[in-house]
């Protein structure tokens, strides 16, 4: 079977630069650029690390060195935040968990929302409820009153 060369004059087919969305912006108007996205990605790496070592070290210690998850109860609670070193672990434990799960579920919507308005409602949604959680939990962790 015969093959053909292709002529070094002929080379690879050009391809016309990808679709990307363009913002409408008055003319002579300096476009803003801003890191925020590169700032999400090493907070989600860092987050992710530490989070690792905060929840290994947390199932380590409440499954294995106290004894199992059938010791925990309200007295044990109330023990374990006696600590200003507990309540601080929990804490930053609530704040980053959260915090990573709201800029992964972000990054989500807008891979996969189309439309402006509805990516818009969908990132409040988002962002009312992590508020709501953060809010309470650390309600919770601070006045948590072990004489109830």
């Amino acid at each position: 079977m015969a093959t053909t060369a292709v002529p070094a004059d002929r080379g690879a087919p050009e391809l016309a630069a990808p679709r990307s969305p363009r913002r409408r912006t008055k003319p002579g108007a300096a476009k803003a650029r801003s890191n925020f996205e590169l700032y999400a990605w090493v907070f989600m790496r860092i987050s992710g690390l530490l989070l690792f070592f905060l929840v290994l070290g947390h199932l380590f210690i409440m499954n294995v060195l106290d004894g199992g998850v059938q010791r925990v109860n309200f007295g044990f609670v109330a023990g374990r935040w006696a600590s200003p070193f507990w309540r601080t672990w929990d804490l930053v434990m609530l704040l980053l968990a959260e915090l990573h799960g709201t800029n992964g579920l972000r990054t989500v919507i807008n891979d996969y929302a189309e439309r402006a308005q509805t990516r818009f409602w969908l990132k409040m949604l988002l962002y009312t409820s992590a508020f709501l959680v953060v809010t309470l939990g650390t309600l919770v962790i601070f006045t948590f009153d072990p004489n109830l």
